[in-house]
């Protein structure tokens, strides 16, 4: 991440909440797409310039800081038929390899909802590092991957009378971050 790193050299950084999206889009009814994001988070990366697949990411979103932007929606999707956030109150990611190059590689990692936990592999791309007007410095990535809501035990739908379903499976993450190197 940083670009006068020494061999071996580890830098920590923390993802800035105000210059990182994390968002999800499913289907509803099959034909239109919505976007929801989790507001709150922290999260924190490990990069090794040396070897890049020693590097680690571990991020902790609050489940209940879902938005999609309707009330309605949101307490559904709070509620014991999805998140059930008052049992499940974080969403976790904690990486476990990564492969490829500083610009672009796959993350994989150990993705928990709602008590279980699965692999995932997000597709990032290395969007540029630069200094700030406050002395720090920033990274930012883009992040790209998707899972089946059903291997999370989120399994609530309805049938369509036309076929289909009410919610789609497939769940699309898209990730916008920023995060300040630390000391």
């Amino acid at each position: 991440m940083t670009s006068t790193a020494v061999a071996g050299t580890r830098t920590t950084w923390t993802l800035d909440p105000a210059h990182t999206t994390i968002e999800f889009v499913a289907k509803h009814m099959m034909i239109t797409t919505v976007k929801g994001r989790l507001a709150e988070f922290a999260g924190t990366i490990v990069a090794d310039e040396a070897r890049l697949e020693d590097s680690t990411v571990e991020v902790t979103m609050q489940a209940a800081s879902l938005d999609t932007r309707s009330e309605q929606r949101d307490a559904h999707l709070r509620s014991p038929d999805f998140l059930d956030v008052e049992t499940y109150p974080e969403v976790t990611f904690r990486s476990t390899g990564l492969v490829g190059t500083k610009e672009s590689f796959k993350l994989t990692g150990d993705l928990t909802i709602r008590g279980t936990t699965r692999p995932i592999t997000l597709d990032v791309t290395f969007e540029g590092e630069g200094k700030d007007p406050w002395g720090g410095t920033r990274a930012s990535f883009s992040a790209h991957g998707k899972f089946d809501r059903r291997d999370f035990g989120l399994t609530w739908n309805v049938a369509l009378e036309t076929g289909g379903i009410l919610v789609s499976n497939e769940v699309k993450i898209n990730i916008e971050a920023q995060a300040v190197q630390q000391g």
